[in-house]
């Protein structure tokens, strides 16, 4: 009887030593994934969403931009462009720009300019 060792069928290389992160999709480095080229952006309703998050941040409050159609590399091109002329840190994660501050009227005014209806959700 032949033993297939410790490796589990099923079970596929999460990270290299030589290539660091691999894709769970493609079986590639992530820097080389192929299958992240053909994902669509999220669909959205059309309007952009600004709110002011404190929930789960200590009391922080955190601006939210959701409903943004564009592709992830846009999205963190956008989300630095916000947090720049903000002046203040952030991140940019499953489709959603956060941006550290109340900064909800300034984001407004950039979203605006790039002609996407901008709405504030929330109070």
């Amino acid at each position: 009887m032949a033993s297939t060792g410790s490796r589990r069928q099923g079970s596929s290389l999460v990270y290299s030593t030589e290539t660091g992160r691999m894709c769970p999709g493609c079986g590639q480095p992530v820097a080389l994934c192929q299958c992240k080229a053909h994902k669509e952006p999220p669909r959205s309703d059309g309007i952009v969403r600004v709110s002011l998050e404190t929930k789960g941040r200590r009391g922080k409050g955190v601006t939210v931009i959701k409903g943004v159609p564009l592709e992830a590399a846009a999205l963190a091109d956008l989300g630095k462009q916000l947090r720049t002329a903000c002046g203040s840190g952030g991140t940019c994660k499953e489709g959603v720009i956060e941006i550290q501050g109340d900064h909800r009227v300034l984001v407004m005014q950039k979203l605006a300019s790039y002609g996407w209806v901008v709405k504030r959700a929330g109070g």
